[in-house]
């Protein structure tokens, strides 16, 4: 036998492997997803010629992931059981069902866990919406990839017009038939399954409960023990201070409690008026983003009489240097964000702390801290990220799509909203650009914030008053 790499099978990175591990807390799952609304359903065989040959493209879309040893890091191997018809479903909902519908279906479906025994995807087809529209969740675990790698994946299968043409074959040909019954008869059951799922995931939550109650006392000297590797300076020293050795527990006295019951809200905004937003105020897109995310929170916090200065936010920042679709190159930074009432000073105030946030030394040491991680016992380690998790109020993420229509399999594709992981936080609010809008989903974890509708309207006007701000 020769000694060369396994064509079949690929290393996890020490980042991907650390996400691997951590799933034994149903709280830190990174699964995310998103929810395509169309003007009509795609075109069924279409759409599984083009995920087949998306499946030969890349890798890991036919790779189920093989467990490792104590130090071994988990890898990919190719499924030699590959089913297609297991990632990609149809479902026709009943009749008089609306977006309202579709939007608890792929709640449900992000929060439930993957079966591991095979590769980490599933795409949902949601057929039966007024008007003869449809709905699409494209759901992926984060050890697959990231944001960013997941939207250039989606160019395997996304087209430009309705009737783009067929790319170029691969060579292991075309899918086997489909053997999936009629979508009306797997609704009720795929709905049925779902729920199940979530609350099998919620007993393993409750199970793991009381031991996850005990944290790690003195993070800040595994902050500054990983800094001491030869050649680190005093200012990323600093740096892993700020980021990982953080101590006590999130700063909203409202959003306390933590659960795995979710609520999905979906709303949009203009691109073209964000844009002046942010020239008008001398920053960015994602500088109006995260000043309306948080003055929602701060207008949430005063309408129930608890004003509150600052809450602690956490954000991935892309490091991919590369054009790949496969892995992850991202980093999770956290700051505090100002509440101020006032849009433009609290503007001001997130800029200037995303500004240093972006230059934070530990961006570029990521990969090296979970790679020191993964030598630690598992217990340990859940403990240690359950209570860095439980010092964050919420979660943001910022996306870009296209300016310009796009087509799946013969439909047209309207809105495009996120579905980002809350990963034990009170909630996520992920935006993705498209079609000069900004697709926005928020995804409430309810025990914390029991009137989702309410935050969402909160976010809206926040939006609204920023917008304001522009000539």
């Amino acid at each position: 036998m020769g000694d060369g790499p396994d064509p079949g099978s690929e290393r996890m990175s020490d980042l991907e492997s650390l996400m691997w591990t951590l799933e034994s807390d149903p709280y830190l799952s990174s699964n995310f997803a998103n929810i395509s609304f169309f003007d009509r359903a795609p075109d069924q065989e279409r759409l599984r010629r083009r995920l087949w040959r998306a499946s030969r493209v890349v890798p890991r879309l036919r790779r189920r992931v093989v467990p490792g040893f104590g130090p071994v890091t988990p890898a990919w191997h190719d499924d030699p059981d590959f089913d297609l018809d297991h990632h990609l479903r149809w479902v026709t909902l009943p009749q008089g069902a609306v977006d309202a519908d579709a939007l608890a279906l792929a709640t449900d479906l992000a929060l439930a866990p993957f079966d591991t025994e095979r590769p980490l995807w599933e795409f949902t087809v949601i057929d039966g919406l007024p008007d003869g529209r449809a709905a699409m969740v494209q759901k992926l675990h984060h050890t697959i990839t990231d944001g960013k790698g997941g939207i250039r994946m989606s160019l395997e299968f996304i087209d430009l017009e309705r009737d783009g043409p067929e790319p170029p074959p691969v060579d292991d040909g075309p899918p086997p038939p489909s053997r999936s019954t009629s979508p009306p008869a797997l609704a009720a059951a795929l709905i049925r399954n779902a729920e199940q799922a979530v609350r099998q995931f919620q007993g393993r939550a409750g199970s793991l409960a009381g031991s996850l109650t005990t944290s790690v006392r003195h993070p800040t000297q595994l902050a500054t023990a990983l800094a001491g590797v030869p050649g680190e300076s005093a200012a990323t020293v600093r740096s892993l201070v700020r980021q990982f050795g953080v101590v006590g527990s999130h700063r909203s006295p409202l959003w306390t409690d933590r659960s795995l019951q979710r609520e999905l809200l979906v709303f949009d905004v203009p691109l073209d008026r964000i844009q002046q937003t942010a020239r008008a105020l001398g920053g960015s897109v994602n500088d109006v983003f995260v000043a309306a995310a948080a003055g929602g929170a701060g207008r949430y916090h005063r309408s129930r009489g608890s004003d509150v200065d600052e809450l602690r936010m956490t954000m991935p920042v892309s490091t991919r240097t590369d054009r790949t679709s496969g892995g992850n190159a991202f980093s999770p930074t956290r700051v505090l964000v100002p509440l101020a009432a006032d849009p433009r000073t609290r503007f001001g105030e997130i800029h200037d702390r995303l500004a240093v946030t972006k230059t934070e030394r530990t961006l570029g040491l990521l990969s090296s801290l979970a790679g020191v991680a993964k030598v630690l016992p598992r217990p340990v380690l859940v403990r240690l990220a359950r209570q860095q998790v439980m010092t964050v109020d919420f979660t943001t993420s910022n996306l870009k799509a296209a300016p310009f229509d796009l087509y799946i399999a013969g439909a047209l594709m309207h809105h495009n909203y996120p579905i980002g992981p809350v990963m034990g936080t009170a909630w996520n609010l992920t935006t993705m650009s498209y079609r000069g809008k900004l697709d926005l989903g928020l995804h409430v974890d309810t025990a914390a914030v029991p009137d989702p509708a309410l935050l969402a309207a909160d976010i809206s006007d926040a939006f609204d008053e920023l917008l304001d701000l522009a000539p």
